[in-house]
């Protein structure tokens, strides 16, 4: 079997080529390619080196220009067996390099094109060590031109005196030259492919933006992040007690999949689909970029918020609306089994039992207020309707922040049914969540309690530009929107534009 084994390493040699001349030329030919975004993204323990590369223009220039040549001419090098060893040492320093700044483990490869990893274990590192063990092996185990120069060099000092008849040992010395030319037809398969690969870009160029395709070093989705040179910079932060809060909060609904779609039936199925495990995270993570600190929702998202802080190390607070069990004191105790860092009584719940004049709500909201008050966190009273907010304060209940609904009712579907009778409000219909928005204002505007006002946009019905407006000049502390990754930065652009430009009476609480 020995004599199989320089075709098989030479071969291996030539596929690994392959990939990394491919990578290069992908990236050459891409106009829109840099490695910022990927340095960027890291967040292993090189990251302030990887972002400190990204952050200058002149040093970021040197890095796409090693990246793209680095990749062509090692690609090259081990494609046709020249300068082998030293194409491996340089291979295995840029994939140590692609190693550092996404290793495979958890939280550490988010938003890198990847095809998958092991933990510990991904393509890079096979790559990697492979490229490790060529730079060891001597020459003569591979087919290509190293092999060849180095015995036209042995053969050419002791090269016989030319003999009349036939030269003995030509046939084999063609053989060997045949072998070392092992790459040709390889390098003629790679020449149709990228051939072919122009052929198709030339059509679909008309459809899609020029991304490059070869993903697996330095290539980040930079849809993700791009968008952050945009940020004219980050939420300020207010305070529920001792409990910092950035003014604009994000709203958990649409990674629930509640997505208020009214009719649209598939909507919510829709954003579940979206809303991955990592594109949650990357979201998350993304939103803290901007000085987001805080997510609103169900104890149900615990899982993925603990999953969040444990594989990234993330910050994002998580308050809990304690919508889950069968009331309010089984919702608190879901919710701190969760982790949750701020609860708050289901606005739909406490509106329901308040409409019903359910005789054990108050009590068990008072309950509950001072449960979550022993375990050091804020306790708030969420709500749709005034008129459950008006009852708490006439029995004397203070919470430690409110979350009520807040928009305006000027917006084409705001029509109601006034044929339900069976539901908190009469008329209410999922596209109206602030039914007295003038009432609301007032009443909150007299409370000393922060107010976290929410559907600030009545479920998409409302531009942020006019929402965030309405609700920050009418009273609001800090509003929840729910948010695609894709708006983040948008969102907290226009709100750090309203928040120059307030117009509000009521004193910020918080």
């Amino acid at each position: 079997m020995k004599k199989y084994v320089p075709h098989l390493l030479t071969v291996l040699r030539i596929l690994i080529g392959w990939h990394f001349l491919y990578e290069g030329i992908a990236k050459l030919l891409s106009s829109a390619w840099t490695a910022k975004y990927y340095l960027l993204g890291s967040n292993w323990i090189f990251a302030g080196l990887f972002q400190w590369m990204a952050s200058s223009p002149n040093l970021l220039k040197v890095v796409d220009f090693l990246n793209v040549w680095g990749l062509i001419l090692i690609g090259l090098s081990l494609f046709i067996g020249l300068f082998v060893r030293w194409s491996s040492i340089c291979g295995t320093v840029m994939l140590l390099f692609y190693f550092l700044a996404y290793p495979p483990i958890f939280g550490h490869t988010l938003g890198v094109v990847a095809e998958g990893n092991y933990q510990w274990l991904d393509k890079n590192l096979i790559e990697l060590f492979m490229l490790i063990v060529f730079a060891f092996l001597p020459m003569a185990y591979f087919f290509g031109a190293d092999r060849w120069i180095k015995r036209w060099k042995e053969e050419r000092p002791n090269a016989p005196v030319p003999a009349s008849g036939p030269e003995e040992g030509i046939p084999n010395r063609r053989r060997e030259i045949l072998r070392d030319m092992i790459s040709v037809p390889f390098l003629g398969a790679f020449a149709y492919v990228l051939y072919r690969k122009s052929k198709w870009d030339s059509l679909e160029k008309k459809f899609l933006t020029d991304h490059p395709d070869a993903v697996s070093s330095a290539t980040l989705k930079s849809f993700q992040f791009t968008s952050l040179e945009d940020l004219k910079g980050t939420v300020p932060l207010g305070k529920i007690g001792d409990f910092e809060l950035s003014r604009l909060v994000m709203g958990g609904n649409l990674i629930g999949g509640w997505a208020h779609a009214r009719d649209l039936i598939y909507v919510d199925k829709l954003v579940k689909m979206y809303h991955t495990d990592e594109k949650v995270m990357l979201t998350l993570q993304l939103a803290e970029e901007c000085g987001i600190n805080a997510i609103i929702s169900n104890p149900v998202m615990c899982r993925i918020f603990n999953k969040y802080k444990q594989e990234t190390g993330g910050k994002m607070q998580f308050i809990s609306d304690c919508g889950a069990g069968k009331n309010f004191i089984e919702g608190i105790e879901i919710s701190l089994e969760g982790g949750s860092d701020a609860l708050y009584s289901h606005g739909g719940q406490s509106d329901t039992r308040v409409y019903n004049n359910d005789p054990t709500f108050f009590d068990e909201l008072v309950e509950g207020l001072e449960l979550i008050r022993n375990y050091g966190k804020p306790a708030g009273i969420g709500a749709h309707r005034i008129e459950t907010v008006q009852a708490c304060v006439e029995r004397g209940i203070k919470p430690d922040f409110w979350v009520k609904t807040l928009h305006s009712d000027d917006y084409w579907s705001a029509e109601v049914d006034l044929e339900r009778k069976d539901v908190p409000e009469a008329g209410w219909k999922d596209n109206n969540f602030c039914l007295k928005p003038q009432v609301a204002i007032d009443f909150m505007n007299g409370l000393e309690e922060p107010w976290i006002a929410f559907k600030t946009l009545a479920a998409g019905a409302i531009l942020p530009e006019k929402g965030f407006k309405y609700a920050f000049d009418n009273g609001a502390d800090f509003i929840c929107v729910g948010m695609y990754d894709f708006q983040i930065v948008e969102d907290v652009n226009i709100a750090l534009d309203t928040l120059a430009n307030v117009n509000r009476i009521r004193p910020w609480r918080g």
